[in-house]
């Protein structure tokens, strides 16, 4: 179960927000049928790209020996 202020990562793209598969956010708020979160994804200086309403299907919580990676942001 996924809960507030898990990192979570996204399963699809969402190319409206310039995010991408893999792309990591924190989750926010958890709505109470725990099928949908606000979910929050900053940059590398942590400022806010977006703060978007996902569903149990967009994200999964991330693997213990998973790293993280750095790439370029492209204007949505």
């Amino acid at each position: 179960m996924i809960g507030e202020l898990e990192t979570v990562v996204l399963t699809k793209d969402f190319p409206e927000y310039g995010l991408g598969r893999g792309d990591i956010g924190s989750v926010v708020h958890c709505y109470k049928s725990g099928k949908a979160f606000e979910v929050e994804f900053v940059s590398g200086k942590g400022g806010t790209i977006a703060v978007i309403t996902l569903e149990l299907d967009d994200v999964r919580s991330m693997n213990p020996n998973e790293i993280l990676h750095a790439r370029e942001l492209k204007a949505a």
